[in-house]
């Protein structure tokens, strides 16, 4: 019988995101197979809410540290660093396995110093983007080159994450491993619209529904979203839109859809928990994913999975999960018409749209499913360890 691990993550915040969700089924699946599982986190507040406030999960050890915060702040990254090492040197961990950029580069560094046997990162999206300015992704570039010396294996959550990475010199590719993002397929297999949930929500009877799932922030596409609808209703009229999550952007959008005279055709969900998205995504039609900067989108998996096409750009990992004319369709970056277009096809075509439900659920079906991520992942700390 193999050794039972003492596994500890560490991850900057525990906010309600893609990479923090991954973290905790990773943990839950370890804890189901009787490892013994620690979660480190910086603190976590602001409008995106706490994953871990929803308490529906196995008990398992939570460790919140004050300096590790998401910021530059080198006197508190030093604190976190050092903290971080007398933490794992007395801990005596199996495996450190850190989340997010500045979780990864202080976690890693720490890690490999305390001399923990088996150290690795996942990448969940790159620190450095084409958004971003100029001397930032010089800055980020180099701190995860530093990092990527610290560990002994970095896994990632599409290929093209890797791509990235290889590309900008972090590291070679045969020290990158795909293990794309499980989640919990379950509901949203399985999802069915709820009247009761629409009708509370504002939306008509008899409409189409475009939604999204995405934090209030900017990259996050809102800027072409809402130009997109209104160009869509000029054609569309018994369309309606769905917004679900909430951020710093809440008020300007409100605002934006007041003027342009559509504010009747939208519905704010605000943020929902992780374990109630899918009955959202269940009234959908369509899901339209503008993020421009992204590992592996969550949500466009969730909607998949839901049989509801996405359209989204063709950026980062977005094209390991929407295929291009079969699961919906992937666009220029900032194509407000591009939006446009795709959407009013699906609309226009229900044949279509029902050939893409039925590809959509396969696909996911075999790639996502969270306990195949965590089964994945026990693997290679056992590989590594050699046991």
């Amino acid at each position: 019988m193999r050794k039972k691990l003492k596994i500890c993550h560490v991850i900057t915040r525990m906010i309600v995101g893609g990479a923090q969700e991954n973290t905790l089924l990773t943990i839950i699946g370890h804890i189901l197979k009787g490892h013994e599982v620690t979660l480190v986190t910086g603190p976590s507040p602001g409008p995106e809410g706490e994953l871990l406030a929803n308490k529906d999960f196995p008990e398992f050890e939570i460790v919140e540290n004050p300096w590790l915060v998401r910021e530059l702040n080198p006197v508190k990254d030093l604190k976190a660093y050092f903290t971080l090492k007398k933490f794992f040197t007395e801990r005596g961990f199996d495996v450190v396995h850190t989340h997010s950029s500045k979780a990864g580069i202080v976690g890693r560094v720490a890690a490999y110093k305390a001399n923990v046997p088996f150290v690795t990162h996942t990448v969940h999206g790159q620190a450095f983007h084409r958004n971003e300015k100029v001397w930032k992704n010089c800055l980020y570039i180099h701190a995860e080159r530093f990092a990527a010396k610290y560990c002994h294996k970095i896994y990632a959550v599409a290929q093209a994450m890797i791509d990235q990475c290889v590309e900008a010199g972090v590291a070679p590719a045969d020290k990158y491993k795909v293990v794309y993002s499980g989640m919990d397929i379950d509901k949203f297999l399985n999802s069915t619209p709820e009247a009761e949930l629409k009708a509370q929500l504002g939306i008509p009877d008899k409409v189409k529904v475009i939604g999204t799932v995405a934090r209030l922030f900017p990259l996050k596409g809102y800027e072409q979203f809402i130009p997109a609808a209104a160009e869509i209703l000029k054609q569309r009229p018994d369309t309606h839109f769905l917004i679900v999550g909430n951020g710093i952007m809440l008020d300007d959008i409100k605002a934006q859809i007041k003027t342009l005279g559509i504010a009747d055709k939208f519905s704010f969900a605000g943020l929902v928990p992780p374990d109630q998205v899918y009955r959202y995504i269940a009234l959908m039609d369509i899901l339209v994913h503008l993020s421009l900067r992204e590992g592996l989108p969550r949500s466009v998996v969730q909607a998949l999975a839901s049989g509801k096409p996405a359209v989204a750009y063709h950026l980062d990992g977005t094209p390991e999960v929407v295929i291009n004319g079969e699961t919906g369709f992937t666009l220029e970056p900032e194509s407000i018409e591009q939006v446009t277009q795709s959407c009013l096809k699906i609309l226009d075509d229900p044949a279509l749209a029902e050939q893409m439900s039925s590809k959509c659920k396969d696909m996911v079906r075999s790639k996502f499913d969270w306990r195949v991520m965590a089964n994945v992942l026990e693997e290679e700390y056992y590989r590594h360890l050699g046991l």
